[in-house]
């Protein structure tokens, strides 16, 4: 049987890799304006963690996760998203008692969720995130939404909305979930097994089901809005201020509740416009709770996470590929099995220069040398042998305009860094 990538996988291949890492980068440029640092934890947690933080409700825990006993037999799951242990991480190593609010962020995170594979959403995919912690004030949601579109314009996307929505605190929220049953009523017996389980647990969870039934019975449920207690509802409308005052598009949507029980107040998509369709390229939200539920002090907080082969995806879509890259500069050619050696010389010296240079490991004759220099992208190739070698040159060919000049082999390093 052939060796093959598991369902629900993809490799990242060396043609590929440039585009990566130029959102990569775009990614931590964005995040350093705004005072955010790098965190990176474990790829697996403990399993109460997701249990308690995303929510037993959830898709995510109820269908998604891949959990395993390991040979302590503890029960361990491959991390489904990254929220939940940023907060681990910032009461184990109680980040909270520095000065507040604290701002983190990670790049290409990889999450698993065990589900049907289509485009753009892969078993394991990988995302970037930020959270800001002990942020208590709107600021902080706008400040976000805000990076994001700022990222997502740089990046070349276009007809971007943001879809906001208040869930509400824990107090109104108990007003709105009674409202919501009473209208459930009598219909949740026509609605998805799933929907059934969850009416009695967590009613919310009912307005995120993806069942078509279920989705034109809630159309006409009541929305959280109209159940805010003062404190939320003003919460929401300075963050509508804050975001009309930066010029950011955006809707108020009632059908908003995300898809992680963590998630306080402010939800929010950004939507993009394709081929008459509506696709959310990311989410997230308000979570005051999440961090004293996992033990620590309470603390407010906000965070959304966005996955890179979405971003890729929809870049791809749009011809956007990122910024020319070649691997090599100066390719280093030898006419002969006694120039192999001087060859590798000038290559590790252009390379101490910061010159990206690479050099004859094959063994071809010089024709299939050019060749290769020519597929790498190389501007200049150097040949060393010949009449030009015992005069204490080198001759420099100019990939472009095919022109050829000698230089004298000490000189050869500075003059191609003059000419680059």
């Amino acid at each position: 049987m052939a060796v093959q990538a598991p369902k629900g996988t993809k490799d990242m291949l060396p043609q590929d890799s440039y585009m990566w890492q130029w959102i990569e980068s775009e990614e931590r440029k964005m995040a350093a304006l705004a005072g955010f640092r790098e965190v990176r934890t474990p790829v697996f947690e403990h399993t109460e963690l997701f249990l308690r933080g995303v929510g037993d409700t959830t898709d995510i825990v109820q269908k998604e996760m891949y959990t395993f006993r390991d040979k302590g037999d503890r029960s361990i799951t491959l991390k489904p998203e990254g929220t939940a242990g940023a907060v681990r991480a910032l009461i184990e190593n109680q980040l909270y008692a520095d000065a507040l609010p604290c701002k983190v962020y990670y790049v290409n995170n990889p999450v698993f969720r065990y589900e049907k594979p289509q485009n753009g959403r892969l078993r394991e995919h990988h995302q970037f995130g930020m959270e800001c912690f002990g942020a208590k004030e709107p600021t902080a949601e706008a400040e976000l939404i805000s990076l994001l579109m700022r990222l997502l314009t740089k990046l070349g996307l276009d007809s971007l909305c943001v879809h906001i929505n208040s869930i509400g605190c824990p107090e109104c929220r108990a007003k709105y979930h009674q409202a919501l049953k009473d209208f459930l009523g009598d219909k949740i017996s026509d609605m998805c097994e799933t929907c059934r389980e969850r009416f009695g647990r967590n009613p919310l969870r009912v307005l995120d089901c993806k069942v078509d039934t279920c989705k034109e019975i809630v159309k006409d449920a009541p929305s959280m809005i109209d159940y805010l207690c003062d404190d939320c509802r003003a919460h929401f409308e300075k963050l509508q201020q804050l975001l009309s005052a930066r010029g950011i598009p955006f809707e108020v949507d009632s059908r908003i509740v995300r898809g992680l029980d963590y998630y306080t107040k402010t939800v929010f998509e950004i939507i993009m416009q394709s081929n008459g369709t509506g696709l959310a390229l990311c989410g997230g939200g308000r979570y005051d709770g999440l961090v004293k539920e996992l033990g620590g002090p309470e603390t407010c907080a906000v965070g959304f996470g966005i996955g890179t082969e979405r971003i890729i995806m929809e870049l791809k879509n749009k011809g956007i590929t990122g910024p020319a890259v070649t691997t090599t500069d100066v390719f280093v050619a030898n006419l002969s099995e006694d120039m192999v050696q001087p060859a590798f010389t000038l290559t590790e010296t252009l390379r101490d220069m910061g010159i990206k240079a690479d050099m004859e490991h094959t063994g071809r004759k010089l024709k299939g040398q050019f060749k290769f220099a020519d597929k790498t992208g190389a501007r200049y190739v150097v040949i060393m042998g010949g009449e030009e070698y015992e005069r204490g040159n080198i001759k420099l060919r100019d990939m472009q305009t095919k022109e050829e000049k000698e230089i004298p082999l000490t000189e050869a390093a500075e003059a191609i860094k003059a000419l680059l």
